[in-house]
């Protein structure tokens, strides 16, 4: 959905500010040209400090492998020490093919063969790159580390999981931690952010600091953090790099298993009617044969609970094309396949709509939008015995419930 009032968001006054903490010009950051938006990382001068731009933040959908991610302002070779202690003891670098990646101001090393259930301490550290013609020419300069962070992974069969969910924030910081306190300090698994956390993908200054700092700030330092863009991801300048920021699995659709819950991420796309680069309907209609071949498979008939977690809900949205579209290729294998609930964003109207005989067989709930007084902060837990969804307005007020009993 359009968003309700201008962008906070201030180019030129976030270049002054880092070249302020930095000690450096604004080329620093990624500049890029084209029709393609090729990037071109353009270090700053020898007297840049080496910094973090931000603190590692944590991505995972299995028991056993944790995916940390940090960004850099100089290129450099970054690794993380690790271990079940705070002596740390483990190392693990970026590989591919057998060569480590360097190099780079964007770094993810996977953290691999953890132990389902263990706590592990991490701290990154980055090593600045004065010189790489060749391997043999190479010169390093100063090493960084980050604050040591912990994070703890479930067990391999957990019978519990639990969640929260954030849409629709439009590119307003400060949300993150508003809407967080509503939380208190009830136990969560991961944080789960359903689309359009922008307006529209400007650059790499907007991405740091309107959603990895905020988010680091109060979670994803210690918690994994998925995401999946929204419509307004699709839009701006820069939005073909926002998938070299945030760690996921190969496709930007995808399934995963929260404790007693199979959960699938669909890609709703773009809203309105083609641009130049939109193929939507297609690639909707891709990920529909997908999905029903996935609803087909004994791992999602087996699941105590099914969950699909897309940005454009399949009713209860606009009449515009992405919307109708939505309903049309996904909403009739919701039903076949008898899906348990559906969590959504985009309308910036929050509600909790019970299934209609006849329109749709399962539960929809829709998080609400940017402005205050309409935000809100969406839980879920499922144990055993039942899946038990909430869903807070940002004054702390219970503003939606579901709950489905297992086995139903």
């Amino acid at each position: 959905m359009e968003d309700q009032k201008p962008s906070p968001f201030n180019r030129r006054k976030f270049l002054i500010n880092v070249a302020k903490v930095a000690g450096v010009g604004a080329v620093g950051y990624v500049y890029f040209t084209g029709i393609r938006n090729d990037v071109s990382e353009v270090p700053p001068p020898p007297i840049g400090k080496h910094i973090f731009l931000t603190q590692p933040y944590l991505y995972s959908v299995q028991p056993d492998v944790m995916y940390v991610r940090c960004i850099s302002n100089l290129q450099s070779l970054s690794w993380v020490e690790y271990g079940e202690t705070r002596n740390l003891g483990g190392k693990a670098f970026s590989v591919t093919d057998g060569f480590i990646n360097a190099n780079n101001r964007i770094h993810e090393i996977a953290l691999e063969n953890l132990k389902p259930g263990k706590t592990y301490y991490y701290r990154v550290a980055s090593k600045q790159i004065n010189e790489f013609e060749n391997e043999e020419t190479i010169q390093f300069g100063e090493t960084i580390y980050s604050a040591v962070f912990s994070f703890t992974l479930p067990a391999e069969k957990e019978s519990e999981s639990s969640w929260l969910m954030l849409n629709d924030i439009h590119d307003r910081p400060e949300s993150f931690a508003q809407l967080f306190k509503l939380n208190k300090d009830e136990p969560f698994d991961y944080v789960f952010l359903n689309g359009d956390m922008f307006d529209f993908i400007a650059g790499e200054e907007q991405i740091i600091e309107h959603l990895i700092k905020p988010c680091t700030g109060v979670f994803a330092s210690q918690k994994p953090m998925i995401f999946q863009r929204g419509n307004h991801e699709i839009r701006g300048s820069f939005n073909w790099h926002l998938k070299d920021y945030f760690s996921a699995p190969q496709k930007q659709y995808f399934t995963y298993h929260s404790g007693p819950v199979f959960i699938i991420v669909l890609d709703t796309g773009e809203e309105q009617i083609d641009m130049d680069f939109d193929r939507f309907d297609s690639y909707r209609e891709k990920q529909a044969l997908w999905l029903e071949k996935i609803m087909q498979s004994e791992e999602y008939k087996t699941a105590k609970y099914k969950v699909v977690k897309m940005h454009i809900p399949p009713y209860y949205s606009f009449d515009q094309k992405g919307s109708r579209h939505c309903k049309k290729v996904f909403s009739p294998l919701f039903d076949q396949y008898k899906i348990d609930l559906v969590i959504a964003g985009h309308t910036h109207t929050y509600g909790v709509h019970p299934p209609v005989k006849g329109q749709h067989d399962y539960p929809i709930v829709i998080g609400g939008g940017p402005i205050p007084g309409n935000r809100t902060l969406i839980k879920v837990k499922a144990n055993q015995e039942q899946l038990h969804l909430q869903m807070l307005k940002d004054d702390g007020s219970l503003v939606g419930e579901y709950k489905i009993k297992a086995g139903r």
